[in-house]
């Protein structure tokens, strides 16, 4: 289980009295957007509203500023990602990586592990 519960001692090396277990201090597992055929998990969030989450992504909103105008154009490969270098050879996409597609290579925008979408600009 992940957790963001602090240490279970001080900085003095006591421990504190009693050790907190509320719902509160759970967090979730990363979501790790891959390139393939697109799915989908509905996750309800705390507050009780639903999140959208990408578990795999084929195609992008791609804007391209000369024309102005949108396309929604496939994902043929990640080119680079700031986030981790790892990411590149795994095929994992979050928010800044530079993604191939069809027109050349955009800078992705959105958050797809958050947002349920992703959306990129040509660069």
């Amino acid at each position: 289980m992940i957790s963001r519960l602090r240490g279970k001692r001080k900085a003095s090396g006591g421990l504190y009295r009693k050790p907190r277990k509320k719902l509160r201090h759970k967090a979730n597992n990363p979501t790790h957007t891959l390139v393939g055929k697109q799915s989908k998990v509905t996750v309800k969030k705390r507050s009780g509203t639903l999140k959208q989450r990408l578990l795999k992504v084929d195609l992008a909103n791609v804007y391209d500023p000369k024309s102005k105008k949108h396309s929604k154009l496939k994902i043929l490969t990640i080119v680079e990602n700031p986030a981790n270098r790892h990411f590149v050879r795994r095929n994992i996409l979050t928010k800044g990586a530079i993604i191939r597609t069809d027109k050349g290579n955009a800078k992705v925008l959105s958050r797809p592990s958050q947002d349920g979408v992703v959306n990129a600009v040509l660069v």
